[in-house]
């Protein structure tokens, strides 16, 4: 099993529930691990332009490869009953680069300290509930070189394997040859080497490369 990292969501995800007459409009995104922070200041900025009209855009955002870097805001509800809530849910689902902004439109009943953590963290937890996942492993990049001819028949081979080992494919690249590119957990290599033998009849010699830590679809996790 490769090594695990916290998970992220693969796309935006916008969900709606209403609360003794005030609605809660969650949105969920993911955010670029590489800008972290100000890409999700990016979309929760988005969502403030949209629903201007809001009493509240409360929010809260878990960045970094690690997730250690968190923020939240209440957005002018009583203290701890909006931004922390929702934090706590996007901690406990193990998600980092994802920003969650809940705007409420208050319906003209105070729901009191208990309703509103109630009603911030069921709203991320039920829109998360409706987001794909895609989980983060530390894997070893590998390449391929294939003749032209073989490319179409190894193509496919390299897709059904990856399936089967937690292993995602790069894009190819086309020269001389064709290059696959795989991202596979170190101790899967070996099994790719002799899979990529017997199915060339010891042609096929995959060149090992650097570790990263990279999206794999939660249907390839292992």
């Amino acid at each position: 099993m490769p090594a695990a990292y916290p998970s992220t969501i693969a796309a935006p995800v916008e969900h709606e529930i209403v609360i003794t007459r005030s609605r809660f409009i969650t949105t969920v995104a993911p955010v670029s691990p590489d800008a972290g922070v100000a890409d999700a200041e990016r979309v929760i900025a988005e969502v403030r332009r949209r629903r201007w009209d809001a009493r509240h855009n409360c929010t809260a955002m878990v960045t970094g490869v690690l997730g250690d870097q968190a923020r939240s805001s209440d957005d002018g509800e009583p203290s701890g009953t909006a931004g922390v809530p929702m934090l706590e849910v996007l901690r406990r689902r193990g998600l980092t680069d994802v920003v969650a902004v809940v705007t409420r439109y208050f319906g003209g009943v105070k729901l009191g300290a208990g309703g509103l953590v109630r009603a911030y963290s069921t709203s991320v937890s039920e829109a998360l509930d409706r987001a794909a996942v895609v989980q983060r492993h530390a894997l070893t990049r590998v390449t391929v070189d294939v003749p032209h001819a073989d490319a179409g028949r190894v193509d496919n081979v390299l897709r059904e394997w990856v399936r089967h080992h937690g292993a995602t494919l790069g894009d190819p690249a086309y020269g001389a040859a064709a290059t696959f590119e795989l991202w596979v957990p170190e101790t899967a290599i070996a099994p790719l080497r002799a899979d990529l033998a017997a199915t060339s009849n010891g042609a096929l010699d995959p060149v090992v490369g650097e570790q990263r830590v990279v999206d794999v679809p939660a249907d390839r996790a292992g």
